[in-house]
């Protein structure tokens, strides 16, 4: 009986709410939306969607990059980092959660487990990694020099990395979905983190999209509704 007044208490107080999914809000106004529309009992993920006018069938249109957020995204994220012996207590020292090099690439192939989120490589491993470029291919872990995770400095990046650096890429659709923070961040945190990323995706526009660049931008939490927010196209 408690838990069914909560849930009616719970869909009352949403019902208040002055939320239309047709207009369009201020960013502000849309992420106090987002936090009192957030449904989860969890801390929620506060997240970003970008519909682009880029055609994602083009290669000088793919959209990738990094950008870091200055309050991070709230997640504890783990780092593989594939680096030669004499960068391995550098690496640990910056927060690599996993450090080696073909002990590692081995370990990987024999159990093909991947505990990790993120994986930074020095170009010299790259031609090791090519052992387990199905494994990490396939679940997007395989490092890359467009998001910055081939180094030759794998410290700076992990530290990077665990300080609330993201990488995001277009789909095939030419949307873009990036994570901005928590529900229990304050709205001055998701706003700066806001504010970052979007300057970072209008710097990544290719030269060859042309027209509307930004057709549509909305901000949600998990499981909650997109509330499109006021941009300049």
């Amino acid at each position: 009986m408690a838990e069914k007044k909560e849930k009616k208490i719970q869909k009352e107080k949403r019902v208040q709410i002055d939320f239309d999914k047709t207009k369009t809000y201020e960013i502000q106004k849309a992420i106090e939306l987002t936090k009192q529309l957030s449904k989860t009992k969890f801390d929620a993920s506060v997240e970003v969607h970008f519909r682009l006018g880029i055609d994602p069938k083009k290669g000088d249109q793919q959209i990738r990059s990094t950008v870091s957020l200055p309050h991070g995204t709230g997640k504890t994220i783990k780092v593989a980092a594939f680096v030669s012996a004499e960068n391995e207590k550098s690496a640990k020292e910056a927060g690599a959660d996993y450090v080696g090099g073909e002990e590692l690439i081995a370990k990987i192939k024999k159990t093909e487990k991947t505990d990790f989120q993120v994986a930074v490589a020095e170009p010299a491993m790259m031609k090791n990694l090519s052992q387990i470029a199905k494994i990490l291919g396939t679940r997007g872990l395989m490092p890359s020099p467009k998001n910055d995770t081939v180094t030759q400095d794998p410290a700076k990046t992990i530290t990077e990395l665990k300080k609330g650096k993201v990488s995001f890429k277009n789909d095939d659709t030419g949307n873009i979905h990036v994570a901005i923070g928590k529900i229990s961040f304050d709205d001055r945190q998701l706003l700066e983190n806001y504010e970052t990323l979007l300057e970072t995706i209008k710097k990544s526009k290719p030269s060859s999209s042309k027209g509307i660049y930004m057709k549509n931008v909305s901000i949600s939490s998990s499981m909650g509704p997109g509330i499109r927010i006021a941009h300049s196209a």
